[in-house]
């Protein structure tokens, strides 16, 4: 409870008159601030993203991508349909590097924890994997199952960067234990990647047919680098949301100094 809350003095409810005379007790409107402030706390969002939300995406930009415009309308009708309408499926954000896919997914993660009191998490990719490989030192108190239990339990999870992790057996079996983990229990996962959700056999318009030679012809996809199996997996997890477009942080977002 505030104490500097001028509704209620820190009570946390109200004693307002009945018409006709009497008296009743409600919860002040506080309450429900910091609870979503507690949340978003919880939810570990960095701080470099902590101001990104649906409505200060600019996707109306000069010479802005249309897709970009579209990706945002999905975000909005995405918040706006959960959870009932999308069943337990999330988004996948693909597109190059400062195009806003980060932005929108913790844009979305902000709107479901202010709006529909969700208990959200942000995960960078990269930064998942040193923490669990770091759990393996025995001189560490934490284990593996203690960095994995608040991914696999999150109402809805933002995972930043799949895929930014070079490829191994390990990499790959961690990916299909969290996915997997989610999947089963249909839980929200919106992700995040710079590598494009091809085909298996696709060469990117090299005509390929998913030879070593064919893939070394082309950019690399987000099957190369979680495996083609659970890139199958994320199919069935989230709607894949294409974006193109500049580098905004190139541009638009550069830093200035002054």
């Amino acid at each position: 409870m505030s104490q500097d809350c001028p509704r209620c003095g820190g009570l946390g409810v109200r004693v307002l008159p009945r018409p006709g005379g009497g008296r009743a007790v409600e919860p002040c409107s506080c309450q429900a601030e910091q609870r979503v402030e507690r949340l978003l706390r919880r939810a570990c969002i960095p701080a470099r993203y902590e101001h990104c939300t649906l409505d200060d995406y600019h996707a109306d930009l000069q010479g802005a991508d249309p897709s970009l415009q579209r990706a945002l309308l999905q975000a909005r009708g995405f918040v706006r349909d959960y959870p009932v309408d999308t069943a337990g499926r999330g988004l996948l954000f693909t597109g190059s590097i400062g195009i806003g896919k980060t932005h929108l997914a913790v844009g979305i993660l902000q709107a479901l924890i202010a709006e529909k009191g969700v208990r959200g998490l942000f995960c960078d990719y990269r930064e998942l994997l040193k923490q669990i490989q770091h759990s393996y030192n025995p001189q560490v108190a934490t284990t593996e199952m203690e960095i994995l239990q608040p991914v696999f339990n999150a109402e809805v999870l933002v995972l930043d960067e799949l895929g930014a992790a070079k490829p191994t057996d390990w990499v790959w079996d961690t990916v299909a234990l969290v996915l997997n983990t989610r999947y089963n229990d249909k839980r929200t996962t919106i992700i995040t990647t710079n590598y494009p959700d091809l085909p298996p056999g696709s060469a990117s318009g090299n005509g390929g047919n998913g030879t070593a030679a064919a893939r070394a012809m082309r950019e690399e996809s987000l099957g190369d680098r979680i495996g083609e199996r659970m890139r199958s997996r994320l199919a069935e997890m989230c709607v894949t949301v294409e974006m193109r477009g500049d580098d905004f942080r190139r541009t638009v977002g550069r830093a200035r100094f002054g």
